[in-house]
């Protein structure tokens, strides 16, 4: 009875045989290996289930020291931009604004479905914005801030629990149907990676750079390791500061930035670089750690609670969204390899976050073969453009007259 309160290094304990657990059941067991589910969301969902079916049964709850999560979702954003070679980007321009579009179209058809369907089940229109863009492409963070506002200028109750409910389903719905998708697509249309237009191009154009083909050492690890924590640090600092002339930004948006402007920098030097395999080792992990802690951390108790309507709107929310990625993301994209796994993107953090998108994306290009477009695209629209979309998409709805939202 009560809580059981774990400490740092067990959580990090905890958090890493929970990781390797899901590895071992994504590689065993055939529905996980053939929908390319990632290792983190099949250990954090277990987990979580486990914990919520002890609490249930014996009224033990355990708290997890989750001091390290936000942290290791920064260093993973930071190692996306220091990966970001400025040419790639500017080569990716056209695509990423095409995605954006399609991005875009979703998160208004989200809001569009999540009104009609609350208004259809006798519900307030703000549940429907709740189980809408809000939770569904915002995540918990931005479901808190709307709920607290819910509930003090509209009185709608619950809207917490609610807002909390929705985002974690939508998180582990995005980390599942995502690489189910993306498959599905691909064995579809018979798509490979190998032999696509543009990917001989690609090859053809980049020789191999010094800092990708180094081994991964002790001093490259440690030199890697201090600029991603020093990026970290810079970008905490300038969201702070940024935050206080009353312009609210991420600060995983600045810690981005800064990886993109520091890699960009560096490349002009011949003397001082940056190693392109320490760079993935350290973003694989960091954002497989992230993962698991934040499943591994949910109280599932709270989707029960406010089971019933909620869940039929999520239900038709889901089927919404994977019929819009497989007949427009997938369509508009082009209909090839890339546009296959650019779709199993978008149901990550269409659902989710951009942390379970880029694990989605990993693991179905970690089956089927690289795709340089899809993690090009998917950490620059999904953490940067997708956020001031859903806020002025949210706020153009709570504009509305019979919101009366103040």
């Amino acid at each position: 009875m009560g809580t059981i309160q774990i400490n740092l290094l067990y959580t990090l304990l905890t958090a890493m045989i929970v990781l390797c657990s899901g590895g071992l059941l994504g590689e065993r067991v055939p529905f996980l290996k053939r929908f390319s589910i990632p290792a983190p969301v099949v250990g954090g969902v277990l987990i979580a289930v486990i914990l919520a079916v002890a609490d249930s049964l014996t009224g033990t709850r355990v708290s997890f020291d989750m001091s390290l999560k936000d942290p290791l979702l920064l260093m993973f954003f930071v190692t996306v931009g220091l990966s970001a070679d400025i040419r790639m980007l500017m080569k990716g321009g056209p695509q990423m604004m095409k995605f954006l579009l399609v991005c875009s179209g979703l998160i208004l058809l989200q809001d569009v479905v999540g009104i009609l369907s609350a208004l259809a089940l006798d519900l307030h229109p703000a549940v429907g914005l709740l189980a809408g863009s809000i939770t569904l492409a915002g995540g918990h963070g931005t479901g808190a801030a709307y709920a607290l506002r819910f509930g003090e200028t509209m009185g709608v109750r619950g809207a917490m629990e609610m807002a909390m409910a929705c985002a974690t389903a939508g998180l582990v719905l995005g980390g599942l149907l995502g690489g189910a998708v993306s498959e599905s697509l691909i064995k579809r249309d018979h798509l490979s990676a190998i032999g696509d237009e543009g990917d001989s191009e690609d090859s053809a154009a980049e020789a191999p750079s010094p800092e990708s083909s180094e081994n991964i050492s002790a001093k490259s690890f440690l030199y890697t390791l201090f600029v991603i924590l020093a990026c970290l640090g810079a970008g905490k600092y300038l969201a702070s500061v940024v935050e206080k002339t009353g312009f609210i930004l991420p600060d995983f948006l600045f810690c981005l930035l800064l990886g993109v402007i520091l890699r960009n920098l560096l490349s002009l030097t011949k003397n001082v670089h940056i190693n392109e395999r320490t760079v993935d080792l350290l973003g694989n992990v960091s954002l497989s750690m992230f993962l698991v802690m934040a499943l591994m951390s949910l109280n599932l108790k709270d989707l029960a609670s406010v089971a019933g309507p909620l869940f039929i709107i999520l239900a038709i929310q889901t089927v919404v969204m994977v019929i819009y990625v497989r007949q427009v993301t997938f369509a508009v994209m082009g209909r090839n390899y890339d546009a296959a796994v650019l779709a199993g993107g978008n149901v990550g953090f269409g659902m989710g976050t951009t942390a379970v998108a880029l694990a989605v994306i990993k693991a179905v290009t970690d089956r089927s073969g690289p795709s340089r477009m899809a993690f090009l695209i998917i950490p620059i629209v999904g953490a940067f453009f997708m956020d001031i979309t859903n806020a002025v998409v949210i706020q153009g709805f709570l504009a509305l007259p019979f919101f009366k939202f103040g």
